[in-house]
């Protein structure tokens, strides 16, 4: 089997370090296992992505030496796709509209009704709301609300006690540990996740996990702080019957404080450190690859 991989940028901002050490760490483990490495670009935020910002990625990753599939995947040109694959869990009964606000989940997680709020790997755990008025309708083509997983519907269609994906641990010598997401832990500690939103027909969730099965992306490289959403998509990956891939959740580029690189940095973008007088050599050094 082909090892391919792939660096799914958003251009809503110039590429900071911490972005560099992914797309170098995935182009080198494509390299090694003689793979392919492919370019996704994530423009589904149409209000903020820009040309200019994708522009500037090409000009980034190539000074950088990185060299991607000539096949460039865009988002934004894949809503057909999207709405097809959400239409296929509706019709299995595992989704619902979702008209609150984050205001009314806000208010709702916060009544004093002796409950703490509880948050997961989609922040807010979802109290259910519009569960209580589901009717079953035709699917909802035009909306004005979210579409959410039900995830005890979801989790009976499943039928099983634990799904299971892989996080690799010796990158060049193959091994990989087993990880499990449970029944209890995806009801109770990841909740009704969103796959659609108003004005999208995919979230963030959804989107990745239909590119990455799509393209036959085998190993998914991505940071740390995507651990947990990893058991959303691996939950997905089973609801679509896509093959499960091999995770590399890499650790995080942070500044002297300790805090995760932002794009508002400007001082560790790559078109900065370039202009300073950097090399890609040097970039590589700074770090540690």
């Amino acid at each position: 089997m082909t090892f391919k991989t792939r660096f799914a940028p958003s251009p809503t901002g110039e590429l900071h370090l911490g972005h560099a050490y992914s797309a170098l760490f995935g182009f080198d483990l494509a390299s090694i296992n003689s793979g392919i490495f492919h370019l996704r670009i994530e423009d589904l935020d149409q209000s903020r992505s820009t040309k200019a910002f994708e522009k500037a990625i090409y000009e980034d990753l190539s000074w950088l030496d990185i060299k991607w599939n000539e096949n460039i995947i865009r988002q934004s040109e894949r809503s057909t796709l999207y709405n097809d694959k959400l239409k296929t869990l509706w019709d299995l009964g595992l989704l619902y509209e979702c008209s609150c606000s984050r205001r009314d989940i806000l208010n709702a997680i916060s009544a004093p009704h002796g409950n703490k709020p509880r948050y997961g790997p989609d922040g807010s755990i979802y109290p259910g709301t519009c569960k209580k008025n589901i009717t079953k309708s035709r699917f909802p083509t035009k909306r004005n609300g979210a579409l959410r997983l039900d995830m005890k519907k979801a989790w009976n269609y499943i039928d099983r006690d634990f799904l299971t994906f892989f996080e690799a641990e010796k990158i060049l010598k193959g091994t990989s540990k087993t990880q499990i997401v449970t029944r209890a832990e995806a009801v109770n500690n990841i909740g009704d996740v969103v796959l659609s939103r108003p004005g999208s027909e995919a979230s963030y969730h959804l989107s990745v996990v239909i590119d990455d099965a799509e393209l036959g992306i085998n190993n998914i490289v991505r940071g740390e702080d995507l651990f947990d959403a990893t058991k959303i998509h691996t939950i997905l990956y089973f609801l679509f019957n896509f093959s499960n891939p091999t995770y590399y959740h890499h650790k995080l580029i942070t500044d002297s404080n300790g805090k995760r690189l932002a794009k508002r940095d400007k001082s560790r973008s790559i078109s900065s450190l370039r202009k300073a007088g950097h090399t890609p050599k040097s970039i590589r050094s700074k770090l540690g690859i």
